[in-house]
């Protein structure tokens, strides 16, 4: 993918820096009027969704990356204690400041962070180098005087300096991290601790949220390419939005995940129903949706038999994206005949949700995945040039034509009246 870094650009976040690196030198907080105690739980949900406190010159915060916790990492229950984790992410919209979001959601024990880095730059929460997340909670730190550039590698290293686990993880994240140990520097294609880097930025409309499952997440495509659908519709806007993904690996709309690996449960996740207020409503910047979400009802054991159940799942989140002012766009579900779970059957439900999203009383606007991908002479399979090879994920190609069927006028906008 493009690295679109020109000069212009980095002259435009260097002034931006020195302005804002003059406020903090003033003593202006950019996250609230006075230091407080690390932010956690439905504190740090309502900082990370608030994109203008204070609302000055330099901009407003909009997430440019994100990974939804997904699960504790199998034999990881002393956590990395002396290691320092290296987290590589890809950024949509650039910024003249970043700030981060450390979970620890499945974690046993408190966690202790003794030092975080942003592309080499220190990361303080409330002033202090040092942070504790409390089990079962995240912080978000201070901003970090450091220019983001759009579509570019950032790297969030972490060091933690005691035992305690398991490890909130991010797994199939395809892209490259690193874990660095006594022993030497091991690279994985998990995302560890790390579930958001958002951006000051001053133009920016704000994010796109996409809640989705392995095909959004991009399961098939080529590691550290940054292939996803989501990354295409990034390149189409031009980074001008956040693009916030927050596809996980056999997510489900109306359950949570039954998959257990390594004696790990729900590593699928908790369902879009469940996570919803965590992984949509508190981004920074939420302006838009995108529902991705279904399949894996259809096709996962236990599977779901009324396409009613799941269309009204898919009403009620688009009913609470509403009640926070977010425009909802969702997306058909994909063909995927020729994989293991497929039946006559559950195909029928397939494509009776479809139908009720083609109608247009479920959300603002839809894109239709299902035609962009399918095999026009065998409509219930994928296009065999898209197919990645187990008939129900897809090949860099077949993302690339995900993105591509996005109307890009479909993700701006203001919200249908909840009149369906």
């Amino acid at each position: 993918m493009p690295r679109r870094q020109g000069y212009a650009l980095l002259i435009a976040l260097v002034a931006g820096t020195v302005a804002l690196a003059a406020a903090v030198a003033f003593g202006t907080s950019l996250i609230a009027g006075k230091r407080q105690d690390p932010l956690s739980g439905s504190q740090a949900h309502a900082a990370a969704r608030n994109p203008a406190a204070p609302a000055n010159a330099l901009g407003t915060w909009v997430a440019t990356w994100t990974a939804a916790p997904v699960s504790a990492e199998p034999n990881s229950a002393q956590g990395y204690p002396g290691s320092t984790i290296r987290n590589i992410v890809h950024t949509s919209v650039g910024g003249n400041a970043a700030r981060i979001t450390l979970s620890n959601l499945f974690g046993a024990t408190p966690l202790v962070i003794d030092q975080a880095t942003v592309n080499t730059r220190q990361v303080t929460f409330q002033g202090r180098p040092t942070v504790t997340v409390a089990a079962g909670l995240q912080v978000v730190s201070d901003p970090v005087v450091v220019p983001v550039a759009p579509d570019a590698d950032l790297e969030v290293t972490l060091r933690t300096s005691s035992a305690g686990g398991p490890v909130t993880q991010h797994p199939n994240a395809h892209q490259t991290s690193y874990l660095a140990d006594g022993q030497g520097t091991w690279s994985t294609t998990r995302w560890r601790y790390l579930t958001a880097v958002d951006v000051r930025n001053e133009a920016s409309p704000g994010a796109i949220v996409v809640l989705g499952d392995s095909l959004t997440a991009g399961s098939g495509s080529t590691t550290d390419a940054d292939t996803r659908w989501p990354d295409v519709l990034s390149d189409r806007l031009r980074h001008a939005y956040g693009i916030a993904n927050q596809g996980i690996a056999g997510n489900r709309l109306l359950r949570d995940s039954p998959l257990t690996v390594d004696g790990v449960k729900n590593v699928g996740g908790r369902s879009g129903a469940h996570r919803f207020e965590r992984d949509v409503l508190s981004v920074a910047g939420a302006k838009t949706v995108i529902i991705a979400l279904g399949i894996n009802d259809v096709q996962q054991y236990p599977q779901e038999p009324d396409p009613r159940r799941i269309t009204a799942g898919l009403r009620a989140l688009t009913e609470r994206a509403h009640a926070q002012g977010l425009r909802v766009v969702g997306a058909t579900l994909t063909p995927f005949q020729g994989y293991s779970t497929w039946s006559p059957e559950s195909n029928s439900v397939r494509l009776a949700v479809n139908k009720e999203i083609r109608s247009g009383r479920i959300f603002d606007a839809f894109v239709d995945f299902d035609r962009a991908v399918r095999d026009p002479y065998a409509p219930n399979r994928i296009l065999p040039e898209y197919d990645s090879g187990d008939r129900l994920h897809f090949n860099d190609a077949g993302y690339h034509a995900l993105g591509h069927a996005i109307d890009l006028g479909a993700v701006d906008g203001t919200p249908k009246a909840d009149a369906f």
